[in-house]
């Protein structure tokens, strides 16, 4: 049975872990938003104002700290004025980046400022650069912002008096593709431009997010931090400059071919091995953001990552529908471990996405009542212990694996202190056959036996159904024992686990 130990240095807290990096992104994709979480104030499905109860309720429990919307693509597509007034009046659209179904514009901003409330979270809109102008993101800023004036007058006539004071704002997304094919100097120039028009407002200061690279498209980072990085007062132009990276098997081809749930180990490796792939682009894009940014004044805001898989037969394959296992989970766990690893310049990410759409926490019933939670929702209800911590740096003796010409970690650690003191650690074991035999010591600490729960299944292909809604859960993780200062725990083959220490 492999062996490692991991030193915790628990007395000396580091930096914080922001907790925008558990965000989330909901776009105008399949059935994420309407028979997603919408289901409209007449739906048989329990909701509140048109919200589905259960799954707000799903989010308010993994302390959802921001919510992205509403794209992805869609965004730079959207027009706000469409989305407000009264419904029956709206313009109908085709969705042409998503299925080519109708877009009604039943969800507009009133309502999803209004789920961000239920949640309890924080909006993240993306302004439409690609073919929208900067007076139309300018004003949907003063509309959601402005206490006062004729926008904030329209917006109290349409239900809503007080300014949102949404501080969150994407300007354009993916615009080296479907947000206009920009080149990286072209969309440089475009962002100084419509960020000049982002005005903050009394109490509502704005965080800028610039559209930043896709995987390793390191020329795109430079342009963009040595064009945009520096205003022409002084003081950086952008708050935040996203990065977009998602876990293709088997090969990292388009379109996406590998298959959710009937895979081999090679299979399990596949998505292991591009997964931590991830952990080279952040240190990259790290490094060349410390170039012009050694205070780390700007953030580096991974808002889309997660698997993406062959679409589920029978589904529309624009809606990108797809299971999910304990692998997925994994995924999930090693991602948001980097993220914590990185958390002097990752201060937002955002999970791809919220339900029934890619790596979702949730999938709900097409037509119907019932709800499901995801693996990768149990690991975020794990890591929510780590939201506002300090991390803790940890030493691992773990093997690296190595599949494909990539390497990636046998045993992925994160710790963090709580406000209240307890020490919390998260691990992943990343292999699919056999247990891992940890050690694990509290530097300036007295070890206590913790808390533990862990997510593993029987078989790695295993998940959540409808019929077997919990197949894939956290439970209390058995076989934790304290020898002196040592906590010694098994992790079982392709597993998720937290450990406590009050």
């Amino acid at each position: 049975m492999p062996r490692a130990h991991l030193a915790i240095a628990a007395d000396q807290p580091g930096p914080v872990i922001d907790r925008h990096i558990f965000g989330h992104f909901a776009e105008h994709l399949g059935r994420c938003i309407y028979d997603g979480l919408w289901v409209g104030e007449g739906s048989p499905v329990p909701n509140t104002r048109g919200w589905r109860n259960d799954l707000v309720a799903a989010l308010r429990q993994i302390r959802v700290p921001n919510l992205r919307w509403p794209g992805g693509c869609f965004a730079d597509d959207y027009h706000w004025r469409e989305g407000i007034g009264p419904r029956a009046q709206r313009p109908r659209r085709i969705n042409a980046h998503w299925g080519g179904v109708i877009e009604d514009n039943a969800v507009g901003t009133h309502e999803f400022l209004d789920l961000c409330e239920q949640i309890g979270c924080e909006p993240y809109l993306a302004g439409n650069v690609g073919s929208g102008s900067p007076r139309e993101l300018r004003e949907w800023v003063e509309y959601c912002n402005a206490a006062a004036g004729t926008l904030a007058d329209e917006r109290a006539a349409n239900g809503r008096r007080e300014p949102w004071k949404v501080r969150l704002w994407g300007v354009g997304n993916e615009n080296w593709g479907c947000g206009g094919n920009m080149t990286a100097e072209y969309y440089a120039n475009e962002y100084r431009r419509f960020a000049t028009y982002t005005r903050d407002f009394p109490d509502a200061k704005i965080y800028r997010v610039a559209s930043g690279a896709r995987n390793d498209d390191y020329h795109w980072t430079d342009v963009l931090m040595r064009e945009a990085f520096q205003g022409p007062i002084g003081g950086p132009m952008l708050q935040g400059l996203s990065l977009h990276y998602y876990t293709v098997p088997p090969d990292e081809s388009w379109p996406p071919s590998g298959h959710a749930t009937e895979f081999d180990l090679k299979g399990w490796k596949d998505v292991m091995a591009i997964g931590w792939k991830m952990e080279a682009l952040v240190r990259g894009h790290r490094a060349v953001m410390d170039r012009y940014d050694p205070k780390a004044l700007t953030a580096l805001v991974v808002d889309e990552w997660g698997s993406w898989y062959a679409p589920t037969a029978g589904t529309n394959p624009g809606f990108l529908e797809q299971q999910q296992t304990v692998r997925d989970a994994v995924l999930a766990a090693l991602h948001l471990n980097i993220f914590i690893n990185h958390c002097e310049r990752v201060r937002v990410a955002n999970l791809a996405q919220t339900v029934n759409v890619l790596q979702a926490v949730a999938f709900t019933e097409q037509g119907g009542g019932r709800l499901v939670l995801t693996p990768t929702w149990h690991v975020f209800s794990l890591y929510a212990a780590h939201q506002g911590a300090q991390r803790l740096a940890v030493e691992s003796d773990a093997a690296s694996c190595k599949h494909a010409g990539l390497d990636y970690p046998a045993v992925s650690a994160t710790a963090s202190l709580a406000a209240d003191g307890a020490v919390n650690v998260t691990l992943c074991n990343t292999d699919s056959e056999q247990p891992a035999a940890l050690a694990l010591s509290l530097t300036g600490r007295a070890a206590t036996a913790p808390v533990a729960q862990v997510i593993a299944a029987k078989t790695p292909n295993a998940g959540n159904t409808f019929d077997q809604p919990r197949a894939v859960t956290a439970q209390p993780l058995a076989g934790v024992v304290l020898k002196g200062a040592t906590v010694q725990v098994t992790l079982p083959p392709g597993s998720v686990a937290s450990l406590r220490f009050a």
